[in-house]
């Protein structure tokens, strides 16, 4: 059956560099609407993509709202381009604070920012307050990466009354993405302020990557194992979890996208 799949990247070629993920978000999301699903697809306005190569634009209607982080006001942007060849359009989520400097996660030394924490706290209710503005209901959201993490928990406790979100399902994908030490040790509290009450948040009192993924896997309807790479101990998570999982596959499989098509019918 038709689904109206709301995709979450943390990375979509052309955008930046090809990498595992950035691949696999440019191609699915152009596949599962070649197969007749409705698609939104979000990514973070990095500051190193190229705005005018890559023709980005804003959308006024949708931007100026401010989204508070931490006591802090921070305005959200949105821009718009698409993909010609795929007759997919991606929207940008931006911020001058958070999204200006001239890199992704990390600066030039590889040394991951201190406020990535609060970036993706601001990514996913930006992602979320910008689909509420569309007024587009979506039957499943689709998180790609750490910095996605958390988009499934505004889901199932910030917005599961709002009639925009109340049916949906959550996919998660596991990649081999992790990052060195933790994020902000404040991070669970910067979650709590947003309105989660819930007592998963002390997974969260140590911030890794292993425990991010324990975390978001808590609000996920199904998990796919999207790389190789998955460390087992994450593996292992998500085997324990219970929930309805989709093994690695290797992408030039014959039913590879069928197979995700299949995995999003069986969760709804």
């Amino acid at each position: 059956m038709a689904s109206k799949i709301l995709y979450v990247c943390q990375e979509i070629m052309p955008y930046l560099p090809e990498t595992e993920s950035s691949r696999l978000c440019r191609t699915l999301t152009q596949a599962m609407q070649e197969r007749g699903n409705e698609i939104r697809t979000f990514m973070p306005r990095y500051g190193s993509i190229n705005e005018r190569r890559h023709q980005l634009h804003e959308v006024i209607r949708l931007s100026g709202m401010n989204l508070i982080i931490d006591d802090n006001d921070h305005q959200l942007i949105i821009k718009v381009a698409s993909i010609p060849a795929a007759r997919v359009q991606i929207y940008f989520i931006d911020n001058d604070d958070y999204f200006s400097r001239k890199a992704t996660l990390t600066d030039d030394k590889g040394t991951y920012f201190e406020d990535n924490d609060e970036r993706a706290i601001f990514f996913a209710r930006g992602v979320l307050e910008t689909v509420k503005k569309l007024r587009w209901t979506p039957t499943i959201v689709h998180c790609h990466g750490w910095f996605a993490g958390v988009v499934p928990v505004y889901l199932k406790r910030v917005f599961a009354d709002d009639p925009i979100f109340r049916d949906v399902k959550v996919v998660v994908s596991l990649y081999g993405d992790s990052f060195p030490g933790e994020l902000d040790k404040g991070f669970s509290s910067k979650i709590a302020n947003e309105g989660v009450k819930d007592k998963n948040l002390e997974i969260l009192s140590a911030p890794s990557y292993e425990n991010l993924c324990r975390f978001v896997m808590e609000y996920a309807d199904g998990v796919v194992v999207a790389s190789e790479d998955v460390a087992p101990e994450i593996l292992e998570i998500a085997r324990n979890s219970s929930k309805p999982l989709l093994p690695y596959q290797a992408p030039d499989a014959a039913d590879f996208f069928d197979n995700y098509n299949r995995f999003y019918d069986k969760i709804q």
